[in-house]
């Protein structure tokens, strides 16, 4: 067994489905405590999705397909008609549950599709092909992390310095994660290097979650706080950044966790290669650009409390933006399942992945 396998193997995972029952992993509770919660309703599923107990695109497109089956699971005395409407309705609810990624929408789309197109007589056969099919995405996504793996792992040599940005590990997908992902597999391969984990305020993905699984993978890393990224690349300690991504626009425009902007345009300053880590999934042929992508603004307590404790005045006027997006002339190149991708990133994502939102 691969050392890959065992590092996969020792972490918790993000979503599991086990004898037709959705668990997932309820990140809010990291790094003080693992518990996996059994998700019961749609709404749970949507609420869980929401207040993040499961985030991650590739981990939320996960979820959605299983949280459709869940919504789905007590309709089956429903005819074929009546199931299929019901289905549409759960789906568009579940998919309002966050904006910004769009590997939700994708993965529900992808569900209802496939079932409409299944020829199912009848509402149980057509549950069995949601469930199948929801298996068929959860699967897939564990490949996809495999295929950027083993692609990005040939940028990490020896010695490397690697900044990160929130959480694009195996937290926040079905394995490996995707920035991580070249990590995990250049360190079964014994390249040495070392992980700066910038902090992400204000929900602390990077010390909370990020950290954490590398420090238990037995990876190098050591936790900054957002705004020490700068004097540490000032100090020659970071040779490449590798983060994730919720949405890839069709021009390689990258929306992702709010900050990383910011460290792409230290990295360009610095001349310091920023990579984005994506799986197909995660790319959106339909969005032109960055410009359309919609940005989920959050509540203002996330940023008005620090923990359990208030740290700003009351009514002060706020904005939490989640994610913001950085232009494309700032990536070095996307890491994906089927190659790294660089400019023209126009010409060279619609070669790899044209149309293949739908």
């Amino acid at each position: 067994m691969s050392e890959t396998t065992l590092i996969a193997d020792t972490l918790p995972r993000a979503v599991e489905w086990e004898n037709g029952e959705l668990f997932l992993l309820d990140q809010t509770q990291l790094p003080q405590a693992t518990v996996m919660e059994k998700q019961e309703t749609a709404e749970q599923v949507w609420d869980s999705i929401r207040v993040l107990k499961v985030r991650g695109a590739p981990a939320i497109g996960v979820a959605g397909a299983y949280g459709l089956c869940v919504a789905m699971k007590d309709k089956t005395n429903l005819s074929l008609d009546e199931f299929i409407a019901e289905m549409d309705k759960q789906a568009a609810y579940l998919d309002s549950s966050r904006p910004t990624a769009v590997n939700l929408g994708w993965g529900l789309r992808r569900m209802v599709r496939v079932a409409k197109a299944s020829g199912a007589d009848s509402a149980e056969s057509l549950f069995k092909v949601l469930v199948d099919e929801a298996v068929a995405i959860h699967e897939e996504d564990k490949k996809l992390c495999r295929g950027m793996g083993d692609n990005g792992a040939p940028l990490i040599r020896e010695g490397m310095g690697i900044l990160t940005h929130c959480n694009a590990g195996s937290l926040a997908t079905s394995e490996l994660g995707t920035a991580t992902a070249p990590m995990y597999v250049a360190h079964s391969k014994g390249v040495n290097f070392r992980v700066y984990a910038d902090e992400t305020r204000p929900l602390l993905q990077g010390a909370r979650l990020t950290s954490w699984e590398l420090q238990k993978s037995g990876i190098d890393v050591t936790l900054i706080t957002d705004n020490m990224a700068a004097h540490i690349m000032s100090q020659g300690l970071i040779d490449m950044v590798i983060v994730g991504t919720d949405r890839v626009a069709a021009n390689g425009d990258v929306a992702n966790k709010i900050g990383t902007m910011g460290v792409a345009i230290l990295a360009k300053h610095f001349g310091i290669p920023f990579y984005v880590a994506c799986p197909s999934s995660t790319i959106d042929m339909e969005m032109p650009s960055g410009a359309g992508i919609p940005i989920e603004e959050r509540e203002d307590d996330e940023v008005t409390n620090f923990g359990a404790r208030r740290t700003a005045p009351e009514g002060i006027k706020v904005r939490n933006p989640a994610f913001d997006v950085t232009p494309n002339e700032m990536v070095a190149g996307l890491i994906t399942e089927k190659g790294i991708v660089t400019a023209p990133y126009t010409e060279n994502l619609k070669k790899l992945f044209g149309g293949h939102n739908d």
